[in-house]
């Protein structure tokens, strides 16, 4: 099995988690996709600029992140392997991207014309039931869930739960994203890792 059919099978995968969408409708994804190899650093999407693709993660990490008027920047979001990346809503409305979405790994892309994906959901009943799962648990469900942790849990909780997801992302992306992702300051981050160190020291941080 070659490296790109190990990620077509995997693309296969996370969408047959959402939906059981048939060999034949999966083919009609096959003939829109494209693979992209992407260097850390690439910037995928700039803010202000129309998203006209969906990415699927094969291999590495890309952040989403604006910067406010005064020159700080927040990350929206940190995307890894078998995940979707992309401004839904820029694609979608046809509007300027708010944030910009950058590799800060090598990293390797399975690419949908987001055009085209419209045309085939619109022509085949099993491809819009995945649609509508799709953003059913990504855009209602988790985005509630975050909501509610962001309010009820505190900032330690958030990162174990960071964590327990996916448990190598304090190795391979920098501390100051995933305190922004948490909605915590860097200090704030290294003071939870320093106290949670203390409880395991046998925990590697």
């Amino acid at each position: 099995m070659t490296e790109e059919e190990k990620y077509l099978v995997e693309f296969k995968e996370k969408i047959l988690k959402y939906y059981p969408i048939s060999d034949k409708a999966f083919h009609l994804f096959k003939n829109i996709i494209s693979f992209h190899k992407l260097d850390k650093g690439t910037i995928l999407l700039n803010i202000g600029q129309v998203s006209k693709h969906i990415n699927f993660i094969c291999k590495g990490a890309m952040i989403a992140f604006f910067t406010d008027n005064e020159g700080n920047t927040y990350n929206k979001n940190i995307f890894l392997e078998r995940q979707f990346a992309g401004s839904a809503v820029s694609a979608l409305l046809k509007a300027p991207s708010e944030f910009t979405l950058q590799a800060i790994e090598d990293t390797t892309i399975i690419r949908m014309n987001y055009s085209l994906y419209k045309e085939l959901i619109y022509k085949n009943d099993e491809l819009k039931s995945f649609y509508i799962a799709y953003l059913e648990k990504n855009w209602i469900i988790d985005k509630e869930q975050r909501e509610i942790s962001l309010v009820m849990e505190n900032a330690t909780t958030r990162y174990q739960k960071l964590l327990a997801e996916y448990p190598n992302i304090d190795k391979r992306i920098p501390l100051q994203h995933i305190a922004s992702h948490l909605a915590i300051t860097p200090t704030q981050l290294s003071r939870i890792r320093k106290n949670l160190k203390k409880k395991d020291p046998n925990q590697h941080m």
